[in-house]
């Protein structure tokens, strides 16, 4: 057969059979392609076919016919470095937009393109046509004020042109002042600049509250609460009637603490432990009622369904709700009488589950626990964090320190609870968390990292059962039986080509690991490289790279368990003070004890979809303040050389995290100038091509502190020297060459970095 009577069998295949994917293997069968050299043919020619748009290629050895249309709608993403791409609604791949061809769209408008003739050995191309919907017509920036007019410097390089605002709209801002700014007109033929008006002035640059509300303006975050909810707040009655209590399960005389970090003002959960006369233990996780107080379609709720979480940032949070409610009325203060709403277990020492109900409670927590106080009760009477075990016999005179029987039982639970957990295919991820110390004018004065002890593992296996067993109240039913709608957190399984890129990597350390079979298989392989890397140098890396292949967790009243936890069915009911899904939940839970019919599916789906959006953008922003503190606090540091480790590669440098203080920062390519770097994604290295050097994921390095741009949120470091000066060449060698002097001047400035639950 010809290459010319093959494309022809190819060609007539595929558009008979259009909507099918097809492998190889399907492919050669179908066609009787039985010879090696025919195989291979084919193989060239459908690359080919895919290349002129003709067929998609669905993976790697799959392809099914282009049904698609030459014009297309989609999500336009821009880059301030000009490499724009097209998003398409059916989630295809992206496809490039050229700035000459971009019209103007913003990063996230709505747009429809119209694909380009391909040109030979040049990438798909899409050309920008409308402009559907702007994501955003709120701007933040810098105001810089002329004597007639006003321009918004923004610092994203996203805008194409400037915001022009007529005097008379600046709103009393000056140059310098940080400023929210609304668009009032886009480009169009005849005018090329945007125009604006100011709507709210933030402060001067530099002053740490004009920064923060710039971060969640940016954002569309809010950053003050409307007038009228707080109102509406104020209304609200604190007092606790005995009709609320005679409505409900009284636990005001049963032990009841909260276990919550040092800082906080919001106590969403309380946990309750006492014996039972049949030898059981009663352990109940108590919830804020925030239902209770907040009904559906008023005035508060719809001020939360738009927040949808709280944010937190490095030094302040923006609460879900008013603070009326979320750090007084409803948050579950010690020595308080507070409703909840609550799941109470009874288990036997080993965590088993003997029964259990779901109830409307009135508690008064006795007491209010930071994680370290009952961190040091747990090693005062003998547990050693990170082992897993629990404390040992109580000697004769009982336990030291305040409750500490009643704490070490509740930690005990834990322990088993987690075991049991882990037995089950839960994978383990242990990350730490950076966190600041601030001062009163809010500059940072320490940059640490914060890990998770058993004090906080034992409110966290308590709040994970109590989500799982309210989920499969709901979700579990016979057979033939229609599930209630309910919010669900659901996290997908693990993408295949990064686990097996994974695989591949760690193969190189010496581990193994698998990337077929049941989930509960992959989830143990996943524990073992865990376990075997851990105290390793390595360890972090690996780490890093496995946290790549995880998908994230989302909310969607569609179940399909959550493989990061191996639960077959969870849900967040355990923080409505800060979720609005646990508040929806809640609702729900409440609506379906009295008997009530399914939720709409599609409302409660939309809702889910928009918490998930709001959570995602709440933890961006989240990430935006902690690079502006880690920067300032490194902006009276220039010069200064720290031990470091690479902790990120790109095509256009190196992330190197500082040992000491783990601030972040970023080494330009163009500062790499004693070699030519190419970018090898799948090994995470830069590797140049001359002297063999090569730079990867984990590494040891020395830097010095080039420059810290705080209005950018850009650290940039250089290599250093054991002398004291520049270095262009650090790393290791490779089999075909080796490390190289620098004998070249290092360039001066450098590239800035670009930005950047269960």
């Amino acid at each position: 057969m010809t290459k010319k009577q093959l494309f022809a069998a190819l060609t007539a295949f595929f558009q008979g059979n259009a909507g099918t994917t097809f492998s190889f293997k399907q492919i050669f069968k179908s066609l009787e392609l039985n010879t090696h050299p025919l195989k291979m043919l084919a193989i060239d020619i459908m690359e080919e076919m895919a290349w002129d748009d003709f067929l998609t290629k669905v993976s790697e050895n799959s392809y099914c016919l282009n049904t698609k249309t030459q014009v297309q709608e989609g999500i336009f993403r821009r880059k301030s470095n000009g490499k724009n791409s097209f998003i398409p609604d059916d989630g295809s791949q992206p496809v490039f937009v050229a700035e000459r061809n971009s019209m103007s769209a913003l990063d996230g408008d709505k747009v429809k393109v119209t694909f380009m003739a391909r040109r030979e050995r040049h990438i798909k191309e899409a050309m920008v046509i409308g402009i559907l919907e702007h994501a955003r017509d709120q701007f933040v920036g810098r105001l810089r004020v002329e004597k007639d007019f006003a321009f918004l410097v923004t610092q994203d390089g996203l805008l194409p042109y400037d915001i022009i605002i007529p005097k008379q709209k600046v709103k009393g801002g000056k140059t310098g002042d940080k400023a929210v700014v609304k668009v009032k007109a886009w480009p169009d033929s005849e005018h090329k600049n945007i125009l604006g008006e100011v709507v709210d002035i933030l402060g001067q640059q530099g002053d740490n509250d004009a920064e923060m509300n710039s971060i969640l303006a940016q954002y569309g975050l809010p950053y003050k609460y409307p007038a009228n909810v707080e109102e509406a707040a104020e209304k609200i009655p604190a007092e606790i009637t005995e009709k609320d209590i005679a409505e409900r399960e009284d636990f005001r005389d049963v032990f009841t603490c909260t276990i919550d970090p040092r800082d906080a003002k919001d106590f969403d959960d309380a946990l309750s432990i006492r014996r039972l006369d049949n030898g059981l233990w009663e352990v109940g996780v108590h919830i804020a009622d925030v239902s209770h107080y907040v009904t559906e379609g008023s005035v508060i709720d719809k001020e939360a369904v738009k927040r949808a979480t709280s944010v937190y940032l490095v030094d302040r949070t923006i609460p879900m709700l008013p603070e009326r409610l979320c750090n007084f009325i409803c948050s579950l203060r010690p020595d308080e009488e507070k409703l909840a709403y609550s799941v109470i277990f009874e288990m036997n020492d080993e965590a088993d589950i003997k029964r259990w109900h779901l109830a409307h409670t009135v508690i008064k927590s006795n007491r209010r626990y930071a994680y370290e106080e009952v961190q040091q009760i747990l090693e005062d009477n003998g547990v050693v964090d990170g082992t897993g075990e629990p404390a040992p016999a109580a000697p004769v005179d009982g336990y030291k320190g305040e409750n500490a029987a009643l704490l070490i039982q509740l930690d005990k639970l834990a322990k088993a609870l987690r075991k049991q957990r882990f037995k089950n295919g839960a994978v383990k991820f242990d990350r730490e968390e950076l966190h600041f110390d601030i001062d009163e004018k809010g500059k940072p004065t320490r940059c640490y990292f914060k890990k998770s002890k058993d004090a906080n593992k034992l409110i966290e296996e308590f709040m994970l059962i109590a989500n799982r067993t309210v989920a499969e109240s709901i979700g579990r039913v016979k057979k033939g039986a229609k599930a209630k709608t309910l919010p669900y957190r659901i996290h997908d399984q693990p993408d295949p080509t990064k686990l097996e890129t994974l695989r591949q990597f760690v193969v190189k350390f010496g581990y193994k690991m698998k990337t077929s079979g049941t989930k509960g298989a992959i989830s143990k392989s996943l524990n073992s490289l865990m376990d075997e890397c851990a105290g390793k140098k390595e360890q972090k890396l690996i780490e890093t790279v496995a946290l790549r292949a995880m998908m994230k967790a989302k909310y969607s009243v569609h179940n399909i368990g959550h493989y990061g936890l191996a639960f077959d069915y969870y849900t967040h009911f355990t923080s409505p003070i800060r979720r609005y899904p646990d508040t929806m939940v809640h609702r729900l839970l409440t609506k379906y004890q009295a008997g009530g019919r399914s939720a709409n599916k599609d409302h409660c789906e939309e809702l889910c979809e928009h918490c998930s959006d709001m959570e995602q953008v709440a933890q961006n922003a989240e990430r935006d303040s902690i690079k502006y503190k880690m920067v300032e606090f490194m902006a009276d540091k220039l010069g200064e050389e720290y031990d470091a480790h690479i902790s990120g590669i790109q095509s256009y440098g190196i992330y190197c995290e500082i040992d000491d203080n783990h601030c972040e920062g970023l080494v330009s390519m163009r500062d790499l100038d004693d070699d030519y770097y190419d970018f090898d994604e799948k090994n995470y290295c830069l590797v140049g091509r001359r002297g063999g050097h090569v730079y990867q994921l984990g590494d040891a390095v020395r830097i010095k502190v080039a420059s810290a741009n705080v209005e950018r949120k850009q650290l940039d470091f250089t290599l250093a020297t054991p002398d004291g000066g520049s270095k262009h060449s650090s790393g290791r060698k490779t089999e075909q060459g080796e490390q190289k002097s620098d004998k070249g001047e290092r360039r001066k400035g450098s590239k800035g970095r670009k930005g950047g639950k269960r």
